[in-house]
């Protein structure tokens, strides 16, 4: 502490000639590039006047649950004192504030963190405790923000509060909602991720509807009325039947619209309390503005709102509650955001007058400043010059932490602490899912919406597909059914089915799409792997036998195969099944990478060297054995496609040699391709390839029930109550 105290007291006394009247330079920067003629001096956070002799604020805890009110300096700060008085600057302010109807009252819930330490293995290079020793609450009606520069464990604690941290962690301390010690349930939260997918070609009350009925039992009437509120209470009534954009080239909504959309979706379960991450993440200012001051009439309702940011303006800072101020995990503050500020100005950092608060509490506590400090000192001696800037943030925030432990603020946490530990309240209920069922055919539904409507992924792959047909059919039309024409049939079946699926990979952009939706709504229970495995299934298999049928029947009658009817249906059926085999591979290979080119990448390699083993450029018979024949030749589906199309028109049939001798269809082929003369082994090739593709999904399900981060997708994160000595 002495060290502390001799270091803080140095700093103060090298910055004290640019604290005094006398030679304060105006200035808005922490440092200045001196010219000739100007003062050396450098630029400090003691260059403002105390906010102590100004203002009289007290860090204060509230007597009961729900009656904290929001505090605002009325002489500090022109903005601060606009905001208390309730006139905005912003011309959506005044709107949402006074003409905008309130949500109906939800009942909150308090929230108390105590001693939380989070440890995250090979997470930091300079400790593995990414949260260390953490305490605090947050209030119904009441907004709690966690604020900290990049990498303090902002959003890991804001996770590590709801339980949703990943089962590789180990957590210490204890969390109590209502008083008691217990895990938030299903339907009694929501958590928004910093980044969320929503659909863009749906209107807002379209995605909404669909979210509810995926999170939602009960009937149908009811889920519109949670609708309609949610819509209400984030001010998207002017958007309710607006395409929500970003697909197929359309505009949309803006990021502050599409942001207040997510949360939209959280609050049809009208949760107790609501966890965002970063709900100002790439918002400008207006934005900004007008999303906060929606969640401000959002937690007027009742609601309990934490989450974390990285930055504010001043106006947004005065919409606070309380601020819990991170710096490498270590919490430098936690109380009134007013109080903050006079805590800062305790420690000697007083906020500048012109400053924004957020901006000055980042300012002094984040380390990367010391780099831009260096490099400003090494570029001034460069040029002969000397700059006399002395901040180090390390010791600004030792001072600040040893400040605050010591300072009434920790006091009066720790006696809220208590007060709200005390005694347990009302639990938070499970309030019930959709049923599986239930949620399949609303995937399926909206799934085949969403088909009709985005024709960059769906209708130009259709049209793509015809025209390949067209192409391949007119290049092989007129063949006859000769024995001559026997090996250009050969070939030409082997082109369709070859490049018809090397086409199909043109649907890895809308398979991956979905899988990012299914990662966004399981995440937060709305849908689990099996739901999303089978509603994208029942949703693919019209699109894909639609090209199917169409393609088939453009290539069977351009080639001029076997005139039958029977024989036309299963080519039909082969090809579906080709393309659902594809289809699986793609779905399983864009679940491993999530990524469009190492999709696209990998699919095509796949594809070539399927098609090299499929047994025409080489009879399979004569292929070398270690690897083309075991296993490549048997993994390839284009290898039991061919061989079912084949079978499907040669074996049965004969040929005339002469006028005296005839061969069979299965002896034209035997120095060309490797078929069965088996009369029945074109539907086993059929039945293989069935199976390949539900061995694919098989595939896909379990890679998703992997990749699940989640406590409640794998297992629950082990929470230790017990004392954590840093």
């Amino acid at each position: 502490m002495e060290e502390i105290q001799s270091q803080s007291d140095a700093y103060r006394s090298s910055s004290s000639s640019a604290s005094s009247p006398a030679s304060r330079v105006p200035s808005s920067h922490f440092f200045y590039l001196r010219k000739p003629g100007s003062l050396q001096q450098p630029i400090s956070f003691e260059d403002s006047p105390e906010w102590g002799e100004d203002t009289d604020v007290e860090a204060r805890a509230d007597e009961g649950v729900g009656g904290d009110t929001i505090n605002v300096a009325t002489s500090a700060s022109p903005s601060l004192s606009k905001l208390n008085s309730g006139s905005l600057a912003s011309p959506y302010g005044s709107y949402i504030l006074e003409g905008a109807a309130l949500p109906n009252k939800i009942s909150g819930a308090s929230v108390v963190w105590r001693d939380l330490t989070v440890t995250i293995k090979g997470k930091r290079k300079y400790s593995d405790n990414v949260i260390k020793s953490s305490t605090g609450f947050a209030l119904p009606g009441t907004m709690t923000v966690i604020m900290g520069p990049a990498k303090s464990g902002k959003s890991t604690l804001l996770r590590a509060i709801a339980g949703r941290l990943h089962p590789s962690t180990r957590t210490y301390g204890e969390v109590f909602v209502n008083g008691a010690k217990s895990h938030l349930s299903y339907g009694s939260y929501g958590f928004v991720e910093r980044k969320t997918t929503l659909i863009g070609s749906l209107t807002v009350r379209e995605f909404l509807y669909y979210s509810a009925l995926l999170q939602l039992p009960g009937f149908l009437f009811q889920k519109k009325n949670v609708v309609e509120e949610a819509i209400q209470a984030m001010s998207l009534g002017d958007y309710a039947n607006t395409l929500i954009g970003g697909h197929c080239y359309t505009k949309g909504l803006s990021g502050g619209e599409r942001r207040r959309v997510s949360i939209a979706r959280e609050l049809v379960m009208r949760p107790q309390i609501l966890f965002i991450d970063e709900p100002l993440y790439c918002l400008d200012s207006v934005s900004a503005l007008l999303m906060m001051v929606t969640l401000k009439k959002l937690a007027s309702s009742g609601c309990t709102l934490i989450f974390t940011i990285y930055q504010s303006s001043t106006e947004v800072f005065g919409l606070f509650d309380r601020i819990c101020l991170l710096s490498n995990g270590n919490t430098l503050f936690f109380g009134e955001t007013l109080a903050c500020l006079q805590h800062f100005s305790n420690a000697g950092f007083p906020c500048p007058i012109m400053q924004s608060p957020s901006d000055h509490f980042l300012r002094a506590i984040n380390t990367d400043f010391d780099r831009i400090i260096a490099m400003c000192k090494n570029w001034q001696d460069d040029n002969g010059e000397f700059s006399s800037v002395n901040m180090d943030t390390a010791v600004a925030i030792r001072t600040l932490e040893a400040t605050y432990k010591s300072s009434a603020d920790a006091a009066a946490v720790e006696n809220m602490v208590m007060k709200l530990t005390e005694k347990e309240g009302p639990s938070l209920k499970y309030k019930g899912k959709a049923s599986a069922a239930t949620r399949i055919a609303v995937l399926t539904w909206r799934s085949l919406l969403v088909m009709s409507r985005e024709w960059k992924y769906h209708w130009i792959r259709l049209v793509l597909c015809m025209l390949l047909t067209l192409c391949i059919g007119t290049i092989f039309s007129g063949l006859g059914h000769s024995l001559s024409s026997v090996g250009t049939r050969v070939t030409a079946i082997f082109v369709f089915v070859s490049f018809f699926s090397l086409l199909s990979i043109a649907g890895v952009p809308g398979l991956i799409k979905e899988i990012k939706i299914y990662a966004c709504e399981e995440s937060n229970q709305h849908s689990s792997a099996l739901v999303f495995l089978l509603g994208q299934l029942l949703s693919s298999i019209p699109f894909l036998f639609l090209i199917s049928i169409s393609s088939s029947l453009v290539f069977y009658f351009l080639v001029g195969l076997r005139d039958e009817f029977s024989f036309l249906m299963y080519f039909v059926l082969n090809i579906f099944m080709c393309l659902l085999v594809s289809e699986a591979l793609m779905l399983l290979v864009a679940t491993l990478w999530q990524d469009i080119f190492w999709s696209f990448l990998t699919l095509l390699c796949i594809q070539v060297v399927m098609m090299l083993s499929a047994g025409y450029l080489r009879i399979r018979n004569d292929l070398p054995g270690p690897v083309w024949i075991y296993p490549m030749s048997y993994i390839s589906f284009h290898t039991y496609s061919i061989q079912g199309l084949l079978e499907n028109e040669y074996l049965g049939s004969t040929f005339s040699i002469g006028e005296v001798r005839n061969i069979s269809g299965f002896q034209a082929l035997q120095n060309i391709y490797d078929i069965s003369s088996d009369t029945n082994s074109k539907w086993s090739n059929l039945l293989v390839l069935f199976l390949m593709a539900v061995v694919y999904r098989f595939l896909v399900f379990i890679l998703l029930c992997r990749k699940s981060s989640l406590p409640f997708s794998c297992c629950r994160c082990k929470r230790v109550d017990t004392e954590f000595t840093t």
